[in-house]
């Protein structure tokens, strides 16, 4: 072997003699760093150790407590198990029990339904035997704008005159005041008006007038008050009766707050208290088996042409026409707008749209007088599919026009409030002649015709004035003693509705049978 190939091999021997030395550092290296892996391991077991010695050493008193409460909840599933026992001996008689309360909760909903028909009967019977054509008599209270606008008091002080002293305003108030007493402190059902004047020869008058009425509300009363009477006629429609409820009064007496109300809920009228009453009643029976559907219109009556205050546009322009259906007992209009109620609050809601329809003009008696009638109308429809009943009933709410006499109304000078006035006093007059001759019919004049056709109004009315249904009149009177001639027309007719008698109501009804 050459030289040259012994230095080859010795290079390559060296070289792997380098490698083999690289490796074997490489190698120690690594030993190393798993020595102090091992060495880090071996601690933290030599600590956990340690933890573990100390959490048995808490085991162990952990255990003890444990022995201790599993002594004890083993005595209370004894106690436990020894109540079950007893809870399984009275199961039999408890499933015996459950099954006799409900065989009686069936008998006691049948003896509801059944309790539910009877006390409609005497609800209705009550009605009946209170009258079925009623009045009563509301004296709205003395306002500011009274004592200001009337003759006896200055409307607006001047600047150099003196502020009136609160001594000047109850002066003012007396002075306007009519005398108008209330007696009857226990039934409320008598007015006296009392009014004195001096002859010619100087010598005093003194006048007496007395009333008796169903109810008399004095000035304080309230919404409710008045509502309280109402209430139960408004309990009738739902168990399928006609009623009618129209306020009656010369201009300003208070007819359109009696029964529109203001827009507080102390203040709302009859109208929207019906309502609440009837929704209430309605949404109570349906536990019993009813259902109930409900519709509304408005309408007007204005110088003997009917408007639909619940149509499309501002002014109604269609030809109303009314139906009379002799079968149901229906009364229709017509091209009326009929709405499916469903909520008290759609109601306000149509009351305010129908209201700022109304025809209105200005008269002595009141700058913003309505000159028109407005009849609500809430139709009732109801359902028991348990019973197999069914009803339906009608509900109207009327605001008649003021009833002041010609020259009181300021129309005399004017044709087209002539002509209002006209109209108005025609139709009351004829609402009158109604009611008188329903009086001679149900004095046993059969054959007594009944003018209905006489006005719109009583044809409008003519089932709801008829002796199947239950009327009531609220006179409104103003305690103003300017208006006392006007209160007195007013108290007359009213006397002569309340001493009429206009026969037994009849439940617009049928029963059907399921198959």
């Amino acid at each position: 072997m050459s030289s040259r190939q012994l230095k080859r091999k010795h290079a390559n021997e060296v070289m792997d003699l380098e490698m083999d030395i690289k490796r074997k550092e490489r190698e120690l290296r690594e030993a190393k760093e798993d020595s102090r892996m091992y060495q880090s391991d071996l601690e933290r077991e030599r600590e956990t150790v340690t933890m573990l010695k100390s959490t048995i050493s808490q085991q162990s008193t952990t255990q003890l407590t444990l022995s201790t409460q599993v002594t004890a909840l083993q005595a209370q599933i004894g106690a436990l198990q020894s109540a079950l026992n007893q809870s399984s001996n009275n199961g039999t008689q408890l499933t015996v029990e459950l099954e006799w309360a409900r065989r009686r909760i069936a008998e006691l909903e049948d003896e509801t339904r059944k309790a539910e028909t009877q006390r409609r009967k005497l609800h209705n019977i009550i009605q009946e035997l209170k009258g079925n054509i009623r009045v009563f008599c509301r004296v709205r209270p003395i306002l500011f704008s009274d004592v200001s606008s009337n003759g006896s008091a200055a409307s607006t002080p001047s600047s150099n005159s003196p502020t009136p002293t609160p001594e000047d305003e109850a002066r003012r108030i007396r002075a306007s005041k009519a005398d108008i007493n209330f007696p009857d402190k226990l039934d409320h059902k008598e007015i006296v008006l009392r009014s004195s004047s001096e002859s010619a020869t100087g010598q005093e008058r003194k006048d007496e007038w007395a009333f008796t009425f169903d109810r008399v509300f004095e000035p304080h009363s309230t919404q409710a008050e008045v509502f309280e009477d109402i209430s139960q006629l408004a309990q009738s429609c739902t168990d399928g009766y006609n009623v009618c409820v129209f306020a009656y009064g010369q201009t300003g007496s208070g007819k359109s707050f009696t029964m529109e109300g203001g827009s507080t809920d102390m203040t709302a009228g009859m109208i929207p208290r019906a309502v609440e009453q009837v929704f209430a009643v309605t949404d109570e029976l349906k536990t019993k088996g009813w259902v109930y559907k409900m519709e509304g219109q408005f309408l007007e009556i204005y110088n003997e042409t009917i408007n639909d205050l619940l149509g499309k546009g501002e002014f109604d322009k269609k030809k109303h026409e009314i139906k009379h259906d002799v079968k149901t007992g229906r009364t229709t209009v017509t091209e009326a707008n009929v709405v499916p109620l469903t909520s008290p609050g759609q109601v306000r809601s149509l009351l305010a749209l129908a209201q700022s329809r109304r025809t209105v003009a200005a008269t002595l008696m009141n700058e913003r007088s309505s000159r028109s009638h407005s009849v609500f109308t809430l139709r009732i429809m109801g359902e028991n599919a348990l019973t197999g009943e069914s009803c339906e009933g009608s509900l109207n709410l009327v605001d008649l026009a003021g009833s002041e006499r010609l020259e009181k109304s300021g129309a005399a000078n004017d044709k087209d409030r002539l002509r209002e006035t006209q109209n108005i006093n025609r139709s009351l007059s004829a609402l009158g002649d109604v009611i008188a001759a329903l009086g001679e019919k149900g004095e046993g004049k059969s054959d007594k015709h009944i003018p209905y056709r006489n006005s719109k109004l009583t044809y409008l009315l003519q089932n709801s004035l008829s002796g199947n249904s239950k009327t009531l009149m609220v006179l409104n009177l103003s305690p103003l003693a300017t208006h006392l001639n006007e209160s007195l027309c007013s108290l007359r007719f009213a006397t002569k509705v309340n001493n009429t008698t206009i026969g037994t109501a009849k439940k617009q009804s049928k029963t059907t049978t399921s198959s």
